[in-house]
């Protein structure tokens, strides 16, 4: 099998989640070895979303478990695959 690297679309909740902790969460949920970047988007009315870079094995389920762990968690609103890529 070989790796795929995906790009996830993070809404937060609102304009009040600090996006620091919610980074580290997001981290935490789908692994340190899985964890690639993050970087903000402003979307507007002081909304941010994350976008969250991710490497997994394509014979795991691709992205879908790093997907549910993001939006299992209190402070996301949505999670979207934006792009989806395998690695050579």
């Amino acid at each position: 099998m070989s790796d795929v690297a995906g790009t996830l679309k993070v809404m937060p909740e609102s304009p009040d989640v600090d996006l620091n902790a919610l980074t580290e969460k997001i981290k935490t949920a789908v692994g340190d070895e899985v964890f690639e970047r993050v970087v903000e988007e402003p979307i507007g009315f002081g909304l941010v979303a994350l976008i969250v870079t991710i490497v997994v094995d394509d014979g795991e389920g691709g992205t879908e478990p790093a997907e549910e762990a993001i939006a299992a968690l209190d402070e996301v609103a949505s999670v979207e695959v934006t792009d989806v890529r395998r690695l050579m």
